[in-house]
């Protein structure tokens, strides 16, 4: 997912906008406006942008190949519900990559690195109190994503962007019953980690969150799969 949000009005007038398209789709999808099983009227959408179809079906065509969208025989472009295989791929990958990225991190990261990262969780733990913060997601995305930086890995740090969107689709899953209060109390377990430079203790706080955030996610979806055995993640 691009850093920078795209809206409706910034892809407007563009001459290659079919990227765009893709993110301002994803976006959608991630913040609710559409929702899996609904439909992508290519003429509708075009039609709202003030552009032609060719770009909006280029987006289409994109969004399929990365298995986001369905195309549906008469009916179009639909997009694709998350099953339970999909959250079992996404954490359990998420296990592995994330886990060598917090034993590479605590070994590359500066003294400033782990200071800045502290200070974020700080004044993520004020905005317990705040209540005009609904949500701390963010945040908590944010120091994953910051422990996956400091790996200094460029494979690994491009093998998770390519699953980022995946990843934030999970997360909107575990949204419905995460809580400020928790956001905080599970991602101090990262920090601490990081900041005792322990590898091997690092990797499996990493792994023993991830599979946590799975369960979660399996019991909202009532899935009792017994592949999903602990001894896979840890």
């Amino acid at each position: 997912m691009p850093n920078e949000t795209v809206t409706k009005q910034s892809i407007i007038g563009k001459q290659s906008i079919s990227e765009d398209l893709v993110s301002l789709i994803k976006q959608q999808i991630i913040d609710g406006t559409l929702n899996p099983g609904d439909r992508i009227v290519e003429t509708k959408l075009a039609k709202e942008l003030g552009i032609s179809q060719t770009p909006v079906r280029e987006a289409i065509r994109q969004l399929s190949g990365e298995g986001i969208i369905t195309i549906v025989p008469n009916k179009g472009p639909i997009v694709r519900k998350i099953d339970s295989n999909d959250i079992f791929e996404i954490y359990s990958i998420r296990s592995f990559l994330e886990g060598f990225a917090i034993r590479l991190a605590t070994q590359y990261a500066t003294d400033d690195d782990i200071n800045e990262l502290a200070a974020f969780y700080q004044d993520m733990k004020t905005k317990l109190s705040d209540d005009s913060v609904k949500t701390l997601t963010a945040e908590s995305l944010h120091i994953h994503r910051t422990i996956i930086r400091l790996s200094r890995h460029a494979r690994l740090i491009k093998m998770y962007e390519s699953i980022s969107f995946q990843i934030a689709l999970a997360g909107r899953i575990l949204g419905v019953i995460s809580t400020k209060q928790k956001e905080v109390a599970q991602h101090w377990e990262l920090v601490d980690a990081m900041i005792k430079r322990d590898p091997e203790h690092a990797e499996r706080v990493m792994r023993s969150h991830i599979y946590q955030s799975f369960c979660e996610c399996a019991v909202l979806m009532d899935d009792k799969d017994e592949k999903f055995e602990k001894i896979i993640w840890i």
